[in-house]
């Protein structure tokens, strides 16, 4: 299953999405967060990992994400 990594930024609504493809996609996800929580060096932002059958899915699970997307349209 696919797996998504979601850096978040509380604040400022910023966010950078890396998408993991393939079977062991999600663990590539999970390996990657555990990655990024552990040289993260500003707590206002949150790290995520989602595993999702597609990014569209991501975005109806986890809108909140994306929500300054939808706001600027």
């Amino acid at each position: 299953m696919a797996g998504f990594v979601i850096e978040y930024n509380r604040l400022s609504g910023e966010r950078h999405v890396h998408s993991f493809a393939g079977p062991d996609g999600h663990r590539e996800a999970l390996r990657y967060r555990l990655q990024l929580e552990q040289n993260r060096a500003d707590d206002g932002w949150e790290i995520v990992s989602l595993n999702s059958d597609s990014i569209e899915t991501v975005h109806r699970t986890h809108a909140r994400y994306f929500e300054r997307d939808r706001l600027s349209a």
